[in-house]
Formats: structure tokens, sequence, C-alpha cells
């Protein structure tokens, strides 16, 4: 993996879908950050690098769902990268949440947390 991240990064496998110009594709998450998230390569998807779509998908056991308009930052012929470029306040509470489970770890998730709405120089 790129050692250059600066979000922590949590296995998570989720049913998805991605959403793009009045088209939508099922696939996985894979894993989760507050900066994007790994899926699966959709069947029949053929978007590009940077091109933006919608990744919603429902909390395990809930009926919560959490979207996030993200880029595409790279593509294998079996995954997408996705980095977030716009999310609501009420997803990105419940995805705070959901990584500090995980990461057990709740000043080092604050710092990333502030590092996505601090510019950096």
């Amino acid at each position: 993996m790129d050692d250059r991240r600066k979000f922590s990064r949590i296995l998570f496998a989720a049913s998805a879908h991605i959403e793009q110009t009045e088209q939508t594709w099922r696939t996985k998450i894979l894993d989760l950050s507050l900066n994007g998230a790994l899926v699966e390569l959709p069947s029949g998807y053929t978007g590009q690098l940077n091109t933006v779509v919608t990744l919603a998908f429902v909390l395990p056991d809930s009926d919560i769902e959490l979207q996030m308009q993200a880029a595409i930052v790279h593509k294998t012929p079996d995954h997408l990268g996705l980095k977030c470029v716009h999310i609501d306040v009420e997803s990105i509470t419940h995805l705070r949440r959901i990584i500090e489970l995980n990461m057990g770890d709740a000043e080092l998730l604050d710092r990333e947390l502030n590092s996505l709405v601090t510019p950096t120089p």
C-alpha cells in the first residue's frame, strides 16, 4: 500500500452502489477511510480517472445510509480507488464513528479529521 496516505483505512466489507449520470452499478466496499474508499470494480462500469461518482451504502443491521461524492483516483481490472470530494454532515458523523470503533484510537482519528478541514500550505 501507499506509505504516503494520511488517513487510516479500515477493512469494511459492505454492499454498496455507485451512481453516475442516472446510472447505478452494484459494488462492494473493501475498505474505508475518512478520505475515501476502495471498492470492487462494478461489472460493466467504464468510468475513467477523475470521474466523480456517488458512493452509497447502508450500515449493516440498520437503515442508515451513507453517501459521498468521490473522484476515481485509481482504477485496476478489479478495483476502484475513490477519494471523497464531498460528504454531508450526517454521513461523515456515521463514517467517523465506524472508523473510530475499528481503529480504537480516537485521538488519531481527530487528527485525521482536522487534516480534512485544515488546508495544507
